[in-house]
């Protein structure tokens, strides 16, 4: 009996010598928003599956963007997984930059993400990043300031609507801002949400021979309108905001209407988090009659840098964040109007998650953005709220400068304009594509 009691310890020493043996620590870069937080907090379930510890880094969206950006261009391996977006994946993955996650498990399902994320985070028919939630835009308002002002939002509304309602929900004695959107520099901040509202008004960044198009009427409409509107029932110092910045003032009762991403709908109607939680509505991006609605396509997704060492640990970590078992878990610890959107097919099947508010237009605003034709007037690039080029990142970073600037009433539209027009064809020049 002592010798088989023995033998059974020696063999457990040596199973746990191997689980110790085999373990890794990956570091993860990733953004500071609410979903990739509560990640964090559940992180200790992956550890406790595979022995793997997890360590994190955690960043403002444009800080994370360059760092990870320099750390991968330099092949710098401070990160074993990186969070990024349908701009860098299929560029990264045209450039060798990232492994393939082309062997994922059966049981992860590849066939149930939503064809628009695994197309926008692929090259050549190949995954390179798998996709952790998914989003559109559209606008979050207030239903009781919207019947208040004795107005009645449309499903699919004009931005001469979005205005108007705006200007009536505005109360500056109350602290009650008609409307807040982004306006804070960044490709991916106040240069994503112009870009995506400057389609709906016929604009595009480049016409068929890469020539710049900021000398045209419709980016001069666009900018106009926004700064009008803006002026009107914005925000003081809007030029600043990002995503985490009007999320606050939604939350705290101050915003009328906020046009962002859909992700945030989980945010906004959380009792926990939102004082107005319970008089929340939604409605499609904007329009102006011309064929194309304001709302961009994004994914938030979860890639592994070529070189790691780490690969089997970090596509294991991949599975596990990325899992329709992720999403039970979420959804068993914080609800199923938490779990994370706009990724998978079987979330939209699931009869629990169709009963949460803003599922629905979660979905058909993700399904009515088009990245391969996003644009009134025929365009040169891919994608709705950036075009997929490599240059794009840098020469989008400088002209949101320029039109921050003007939010901050520095300078007019048409200085910036124009000098976004000269950027922009310098870049492109120099690049070699005119």
């Amino acid at each position: 009996m002592k010798r088989t009691y023995g033998a059974l310890l020696g063999a457990c020493a040596t199973v746990a010598f191997a689980s110790a043996a085999y373990a890794e620590t990956i570091t993860i870069a990733t953004v500071n928003n609410g979903d990739m937080i509560r990640m964090q907090g559940l992180t200790d379930n992956f550890t406790a599956k595979t022995g793997h510890e997890v360590e994190w880094v955690t960043l403002e969206e444009n800080v994370l963007r360059q760092r990870v950006t320099t750390d991968i261009s330099t092949k710098g391996g401070a990160f074993d997984i990186m969070t990024i977006g349908m701009y860098e994946t299929p560029i990264w993955g045209a450039n060798g930059w990232l492994v393939p996650l082309d062997d994922l498990s059966e049981e992860y399902d590849v066939d149930d993400i939503l064809p628009a994320m695994a197309g926008g985070l692929s090259h050549d028919g190949t995954l390179y990043a798998a996709p952790f939630y998914g989003e559109s835009s559209m606008i979050m308002y207030r239903t009781d300031l919207m019947e208040k002002a004795g107005l009645e939002m449309p499903e699919a509304p004009t931005w001469s609507f979005i205005r108007e309602a705006a200007a009536a929900m505005t109360d500056r004695e109350n602290d009650i801002n008609g409307i807040c959107l982004r306006g804070k520099a960044g490709w991916g901040e106040g240069g994503a949400f112009i870009t995506a509202m400057s389609n709906s008004f016929g604009a595009r960044w480049f016409d068929m021979d890469w020539n710049a198009q900021f000398d045209t009427q419709p980016w001069k409409d666009t900018l106009e309108f926004y700064v009008g509107m803006m002026n009107e029932s914005g925000p003081a110092g809007y030029a600043t905001n990002g995503f985490n910045e009007n999320l606050s003032l939604f939350q705290q009762g101050k915003c009328g209407m906020w046009i962002d991403a859909t992700v945030a709908a989980s945010f906004v109607t959380n009792p926990n988090d939102s004082t107005v939680a319970d008089s929340v509505g939604f409605a499609l991006a904007p329009d102006t009659g011309l064929g194309k609605r304001s709302n961009w396509l994004w994914a938030w997704a979860l890639a592994i840098p070529a070189g790691s060492q780490k690969e089997d640990a970090a596509k294991q970590f991949i599975e596990w964040a990325t899992s329709k078992d992720y999403i039970e878990l979420v959804a068993e610890n914080e609800g199923w109007a938490n779990v994370p959107p706009g990724a998978r097919t079987s979330l939209y099947e699931n009869p629990n998650y169709m009963e949460v508010p803003f599922a629905q237009m979660t979905l058909d605003s993700i399904l009515s953005a088009d990245p391969n034709n996003s644009t009134v007037e025929e365009s040169p690039y891919v994608g709705v709220q950036f075009a997929a080029i490599p240059e794009f990142a840098g020469i989008a970073t400088e002209v949101s400068q320029e039109f921050s600037a003007v939010y901050a009433g520095q300078q007019s539209v048409d200085e910036a304009l124009e000098k976004a027009q000269a950027i922009t064809n310098d870049a492109m020049e120099a690049a070699g594509y005119r």
